[in-house]
């Protein structure tokens, strides 16, 4: 059925073939989506209809058992790389976006399909090239020949996991189109939000090698992603692996569902009360601040890196069934979370050949109890 925003409440709603041209009326406000919509004064404010979180909060077991259970389901697919697989599961619980560098052929978008699959949730893949515009990520308005009127087709960032592959093919105008997506949860169009459906989480992936026809990500665009990570090569016996599992059909063609997305959000509020102390949030945020200050960077970690790292620390020890956060959960996921954010001077790239080993670096010479 062709789908609709109502004029009044600005909700998605679906209308039958028969009934396009009628004075349908909304489902969620009651007004008649043929009658016009009053003029807004010039200085009023859109209203933001916000999904309020789950009343139900599970605890760090529970938490962990639904972790497990789509980690499990996503190695049916992804052979060798527990790490990175539950650093994938890890984002999603934290309700960040997940950046996947590497070499073409490693499973990159393999794993964004196996983690979207195992969890339920709506699914929509784009695929960048230099001539994608912004309109065909947010959507557009298409005149409806049988009323005169403009309505708001969606586009594929409305669903709840988006695979934006080769993100870095994209021009910047439209890598600019997702920014209010992935920082805000929702996208403006003629002076109206809409709100994005929850859980919500924006994998992209990109070839750090073949440069030809590409465009670099910028710093604010680099900072929306929570975590980056890489696949790497797998080794001998895990690549004979995956030939075994993929001789009849790929393992991808009958994953199933594990959670469901009203699942995700109860995993999401658990992670936030997962409890972190003093010296512990101390630490993190020392280790944050300690990027602006080293000699061997032109750009540190941004603020935006300390609440990123807090959020990911939460949800790694809501993965182990842990109650609390440790500085060895903020150790585990420090280079992840904040190594893509760094900008190192040219000078000093031959002792930091990129951000990772700058934290490295941090890490090892701060103290515990920082």
């Amino acid at each position: 059925m062709p789908k609709r925003i109502c004029p009044h409440c600005s909700q998605p709603l679906e209308i039958a073939d028969s009934q396009i041209g009628e004075d349908v009326p909304c489902p969620n406000c009651g007004k008649s989506i043929l009658q016009p919509r009053q003029a807004r004064a010039p200085n009023e404010k859109i209203k933001l209809t916000v999904t309020p979180p789950p009343v139900e909060i599970y605890p760090a077991a529970r938490l962990s058992e639904i972790a497990r259970h789509i980690i499990a389901n996503v190695e049916r697919v992804i052979v060798g790389k527990p790490e990175q697989v539950t650093l994938a599961v890890a984002g999603l619980f934290a309700e960040g976006h997940l950046l996947l560098e590497d070499v073409p052929g490693v499973a990159k978008t393999m794993l964004s399909c196996a983690v979207a699959q195992s969890v339920g949730c709506t699914f929509k893949r784009i695929q960048c090239t230099p001539d994608l515009q912004p309109e065909n990520v947010i959507g557009d308005f298409i005149l409806d020949p049988t009323t005169g009127r403009k309505d708001f087709r969606f586009g594929p960032i409305f669903s709840q996991m988006v695979l934006v592959d080769e993100i870095n093919r994209a021009s910047p105008r439209t890598q600019a189109a997702l920014l209010e997506a992935m920082g805000e949860g929702a996208v403006t169009m003629d002076r109206t939000s809409y709100r994005l459906e929850k859980p919500f989480m924006v994998m992209a992936t990109q070839n750090p090698i073949d440069q030809e026809g590409t465009f670099r990500l910028p710093e604010a665009q680099m900072d929306r992603f929570l975590i980056r990570l890489s696949l790497g090569y797998p080794d001998a016996a895990q690549e004979k692996e995956m030939c075994i599992r993929a001789q009849q059909q790929h393992p991808i063609d009958s994953l199933q569902p594990v959670t469901t997305g009203d699942e995700i959000l109860k995993c999401q509020r658990g992670v936030r009360a997962i409890s972190i102390g003093a010296d512990v949030c101390d630490y993190l945020v020392a280790l944050t601040r300690a990027t602006r200050e080293h000699p061997a960077l032109r750009l540190g970690a941004s603020p935006r890196g300390s609440l990123g790292l807090f959020h990911a620390a939460q949800a790694l020890a809501a993965i182990r069934g842990e109650n609390s956060v440790a500085i060895e959960h903020v150790k585990a996921i420090a280079v992840p979370v904040l190594a893509h954010r760094l900008l190192v001077k040219p000078d000093a790239q031959k002792d930091y050949p990129d951000g990772a080993a700058v934290i490295r670096e941090i890490v090892a010479g701060m103290k515990s109890g920082a």
